[in-house]
């Protein structure tokens, strides 16, 4: 097997991540707790690429708009589409991160980092230059360290015991879209 057809085999994890942080992000409000850590605001908003079916049957739904009209993304997925990218909103501490993460390679898409003080430095200077590149490269491994520790969480959950009453959780929050 290739490196193609074992991501194309794999793929499904990162979307039933995806789909698992949406229905954690708005079990709590936009909240989820990261043990050790303390609350995380995850807000999944404007943007969400659905797709159904392989190769030449495959079909894509597009949603776009506020927080309120992903309804039909859940709707989508109702219909059995699966939740391939999203853009997330991330908030830790005092640092709001937005960016768009794709399913298939668990990818980071345009990356908004946090703005920081740094940002007003002076850039003629050198070793302004080289903090403000420093708290970037702070700013991307705390990003990415976050989603890690929420795929950790999943992770366990999904192959635990857990995961039968996950799963009935969110199939009763994916269920809430036909009745509104």
């Amino acid at each position: 097997m290739d490196l193609v057809d074992l991501i194309a085999e794999k793929r499904f994890i990162g979307q039933e991540f995806l789909t698992w942080l949406w229905w954690k992000s708005e079990e709590r409000g936009g909240v989820v707790e990261l043990p050790g850590e303390g609350d995380i605001v995850v807000v999944f908003e404007k943007h969400m690429l659905l797709e159904y079916g392989e190769g030449d049957s495959n079909e894509s739904l597009i949603c776009r708009g506020l927080q309120t009209e992903l309804q039909e993304a859940r709707t989508g997925l109702v219909m059995g589409k699966k939740l391939e990218q999203a853009r997330i909103q991330l908030v830790y501490n005092d640092y709001e991160w937005n960016f768009t993460m794709a399913a298939a390679l668990m990818e980071f898409r345009n990356v908004k980092l946090p703005k920081t003080g740094g940002e007003t430095g002076n850039e003629n200077d050198p070793e302004a230059r080289e903090g403000m590149v420093l708290e970037r490269i702070f700013l991307f491994e705390e990003l990415i360290r976050l989603m890690l520790d929420l795929f950790r969480i999943f992770l366990q959950i999904r192959i635990g015991n857990e995961w039968r009453d996950e799963l009935v959780k969110i199939r009763q929050w994916v269920g809430k879209a036909e009745r509104v």
